[in-house]
């Protein structure tokens, strides 16, 4: 142990590659990925099915091992340490409850195997049965309570023992959608409460956005982009990021000139002739064609008009209750998609077939590194 540990992050991966198999037939889970996960942060891997999440958090439970690289936890090297040495507890998506014991006979279950005092293990099971809301069912078997009510029990079984890291596994996926929502708010709350260092994995990007402090997004074996949900939302870095969170126009564009501040603003030379300022991702980047977004609620629609940056013809409008989603066919070609909040009371505007102008909104476009 080394440095401030106050300022280290709980968990850090240095280059870490994971390969399973040997030869030409070898799979390459992980490539090369850093991260750090900072104490006390709600941190999210997300990703679409095979893109190596549910590989490192292996890694970081100690169910696996890396092929090169390391993992620390607090600044000590945990690569090799196996699953019971590691201050780290996992909740799994099927929960793995014992249906043969109580609900807190579950909870109390790792304090039991650590060889706490019968009076500890009870204070301790007690204070995590009103953590997750469940002094009720204190004696009730596990195999008579609905599945959220067991998602509680596995968390709190996985709490008891305060590891400094909590690693979750997809558990709100077998869970029905009202209950699911239900769910991530109760699961920021626990982190927020008990001040332990969540690392979920799912490929939920409503989930991801709703629940993080921080969101690593993953494709392939590698990390993408890390940052804020906000961050990964609004500014995508990279083509596959902006396309797997929420919806977005791509737009081929120029970039025509970067400006000398720190800044990070461009200016872009639309396919309409128009030009609009824009965001760029970090790192260099070259004058000429690239690839723009903005997402459809950025952006809106007005009668045709010179100022517009964009016109076409309005093709399909869709309700969906809080809001619609107007698809316009571009005067340049292809199609741009613009979402406007619906007031009370309010006829649409616009209908299909109308010509209409798309403005969007200042500092909205962002840049693609890819």
């Amino acid at each position: 142990m080394h440095g401030n540990l106050e300022a280290m992050p709980a968990i850090s991966a240095h280059l870490v590659t994971k390969i399973f198999g040997a030869g030409p037939g070898s799979v390459t889970a992980l490539d090369s990925v850093s991260i750090d996960i900072q104490r006390n942060e709600f941190f999210t891997l997300l990703g679409p099915s095979g893109c190596g999440k549910t590989t490192l958090l292996r890694l970081i439970a100690g169910f696996d091992h890396p092929t090169s690289g390391r993992i620390d936890l607090e600044g000590s090297d945990i690569s090799y340490l196996p699953p019971f040495k590691r201050p780290v507890n996992t909740v799994f998506q099927s929960y793995a409850l014992f249906p043969h014991m109580s609900v807190a006979e579950n909870i109390g279950f790792g304090l039991k195997m650590l060889g706490k005092s019968g009076a500890e293990i009870d204070a301790e099971v007690d204070a995590m049965l009103k953590l997750v809301k469940m002094e009720a069912m204190r004696d009730r078997s596990t195999a008579q309570i609905s599945g959220g009510q067991q998602q509680r029990v596995a968390l709190a079984r996985a709490l008891a023992p305060k590891p400094k890291v909590l690693l979750l596994d997809e558990p709100l996926s077998a869970l029905d959608l009202k209950l699911r929502k239900e769910m991530q708010i109760e699961l920021k709350r626990l982190q927020h409460e008990t001040g332990i260092t969540f690392v979920f994995v799912t490929h939920d990007q409503e989930e991801a956005l709703t629940m993080s402090d921080r969101i690593a997004v993953m494709s392939a074996g590698k990390v993408l982009q890390v940052g804020s949900p906000r961050d990964i939302y609004d500014r995508p870095s990279r083509r596959f990021v902006a396309d797997f969170i929420g919806e977005t126009n791509f737009m081929d564009v120029e970039l025509v000139s970067i400006a000398k501040d720190a800044g990070r603003k461009a200016s872009l030379k639309l396919a309409s002739g128009k030009q609009i300022s824009a965001s760029l991702p970090e790192g260099e980047m070259a004058l000429g064609r690239v690839t723009a977004v903005v997402r459809p609620e950025h952006a809106s629609l007005t009668n045709p008009k010179a100022s517009s940056v964009l016109s076409g013809t309005l093709k399909t409008v869709v309700y969906f209750g809080t809001d619609t989603h107007y698809h316009v066919a571009l005067t340049t070609g292809g199609t741009f998609t613009v979402r406007m909040q619906n007031a009370r009371g309010q006829a649409g505007e616009f209908s299909e077939g109308d010509k209409v102008g798309v403005d969007i909104d200042a500092g909205a476009t962002q840049v693609l590194r890819d």
